[in-house]
């Protein structure tokens, strides 16, 4: 069974009862959920200030979304890049660099002003944030037993949730006191302490340092049947997660008519709902989907209850439409963990990093060709196109996820690995 091997890999590396114990063996997630938190923060700066930016800048909604999907692409390949690169090089070093790269990119929005400019920000924040899950889920697999490592997961993803929380709170009051330029660099500044941080923790006991694959970096196999359910299940599946993020502050305020400022107010509640499916899911994954490598019914149900945000441009009242969007959220986030959970049972240990790239590389790719089809419908206020076609996105990835697993099951693909 994929759990087992798992189990094996992680004995024969003589590091099973090496983690630290109590309180501390979760202080390493802990902090990689710091670090999925600033990520978002600094990715959804532009987000929940994006009515103010628009305005003084003059970008259309169409470039606004296609600077989103140029964030989308490089961090689509950026993802596989650096989870394949974790996996070999070590998990401290490939953090440090990656995390150095989206601090200097982040702060330099400050000095943008067009499309170009935003775009050429966005795609080096893209590629330094392409480390962030696949370091996450590393972390994860480096500092917990096996038991543990879903609900670890968990947490270092759930900073990703945290950072949509505090970035309204925190974003909105300073870019207007201080205008939208001086916001950016307070995330760059955020960036940089946790590189501080972060060099003093992950290292022995509190982090194993996994050892060096022999055959060089293990890039993803696009022939593995493993593989394109992980692309399907979070790519389609969680795909809802992204599109949300950055048009519902739009929405708001074009359809329903809030200003900057009452968004600021409000736009952590969708956050708040996304951070509890991480928590809820990473428990259902750890004790109810356990080794089982197609959780079909689980699929299926998610997929029908994604369907409910759909109903959004029926709600006159903002409270309902943020209450849809909430749901909305929860239930992609469902479909990340569960997902990420089955593939890192049916991969190597030591390919851990590889498995969160492939899957955040796959939701990426999925999000930036949705931004680039809904950016033209928003200026031309079709919003339920938009809304009824995104909810039907875990349909469609349920249904392949199913069609591509009926033959055989993931454990057999990982016997023949």
């Amino acid at each position: 069974m994929p759990g087992s091997t798992l189990a094996t890999n992680q004995t024969s590396t003589g590091r099973a009862n090496s983690f630290a114990t109590g309180w501390r063996m979760w202080v390493p997630v802990a902090v990689m959920m710091t670090c999925s938190c600033l990520s978002y923060i600094d990715r959804q700066a532009i987000t929940v200030i994006s009515p103010m930016i628009l305005k003084d800048t003059g970008l259309s909604a169409t470039a606004y979304t296609a600077v989103g999907a140029v964030f989308s692409v490089v961090y689509m390949i950026a993802n596989p890049l650096w989870g394949s690169w974790i996996d070999y090089v070590g998990l401290r070093a490939g953090m440090l660099l990656a995390v150095g790269i989206w601090t200097v990119a982040s702060a330099s929005h400050a000095w943008v002003g067009g499309f170009i400019g935003f775009a050429a920000a966005r795609a080096v924040l893209g590629f330094g944030e392409g480390a962030t899950f696949p370091g996450g889920l590393r972390t994860a697999a480096n500092s917990l037993p096996l038991a543990k490592q879903s609900r670890g997961m968990g947490i270092s993803y759930s900073g990703a949730s945290v950072g949509a929380i505090f970035a309204p709170l925190i974003i909105t009051p300073i870019a207007l006191r201080f205008g939208w330029r001086a916001a950016f660099l307070v995330t760059g500044a955020l960036g940089a302490v946790w590189l501080i941080v972060w060099w003093f923790v992950a290292r022995p006991p509190l982090v194993q340092a996994a050892e060096r694959k022999a055959s060089g970096v293990a890039w993803p196999n696009f022939f593995e049947r493993r593989f394109w359910l992980l692309v399907v299940g979070m790519g389609l599946g969680g795909a809802a997660l992204g599109p949300t993020l950055y048009l519902c502050p739009l929405y708001l305020n074009r359809a329903l008519g809030l200003t900057q400022g009452q968004l600021g107010k409000i736009l952590w509640i969708p956050a708040v709902c996304w951070e509890i499916g991480y928590y809820f899911w990473g428990w259902v994954s750890d004790r109810w989907v356990r080794d089982n490598p197609r959780p079909v019914r689980l699929y299926v149900a998610l997929a029908f209850v994604a369907l409910i945000p759909s109903a959004v441009t029926r709600m006159n009242s903002w409270i309902a439409a943020l209450a849809l969007f909430s749901w909305g959220m929860f239930i992609a986030v469902a479909f990340i963990v569960v997902s990420l959970h089955v593939a890192a049972r049916a991969y190597p240990r030591d390919e851990t990093g590889k498995v969160a790239g492939i899957g955040s590389g796959a939701w990426s790719a999925v999000v930036a060709l949705l931004l680039l089809a809904y950016g033209p419908l928003f200026d031309r206020h079709l919003y339920t196109a938009v809304f009824v076609s995104l909810s039907m996105v875990p349909i469609v990835g349920t249904a392949l996820w199913w069609w591509i697993g009926r033959a055989s099951k993931m454990g057999a693909d990982h016997a023949a690995a």
